[in-house]
């Protein structure tokens, strides 16, 4: 496998839109971002691709494991920091307030 020429990227995964907590988004994804070589099944019209890499997602604890993890295998990755969440608190009175 020749995983030198592909791209990937660290960052923590986004919470749930259907759910309010935070469970699973505080670790970090180490995942290949290329797509290339993309094809579609003549026959079942299925999106296929001949990089079995491009499903690759490893999880770890730390931003730090992460990249040491990829400097270790000579992979060139990009860092997306996460952008801090701004939090509105709110009350059902409020509703009844002009």
């Amino acid at each position: 496998m020749n995983t030198k020429s592909n791209n990937f990227l660290i960052f923590q995964p986004s919470k749930s839109a259907m759910q309010s907590g935070l469970a699973k988004s505080e670790k970090w994804c180490l995942s290949n971002s290329t797509a290339n070589e993309l094809f579609i099944s003549s026959v079942f019209c299925w999106t296929g691709s001949s990089n079995s890499e491009k499903n690759l997602t490893l999880f770890f604890d730390t931003l730090e494991s992460a990249v040491r993890y990829a400097e270790s295998k000579s992979l060139k990755f990009d860092v997306i920091e996460p952008k801090k969440r701004k939090i509105i608190k709110k009350s059902y009175s409020r509703n009844f307030i002009k």
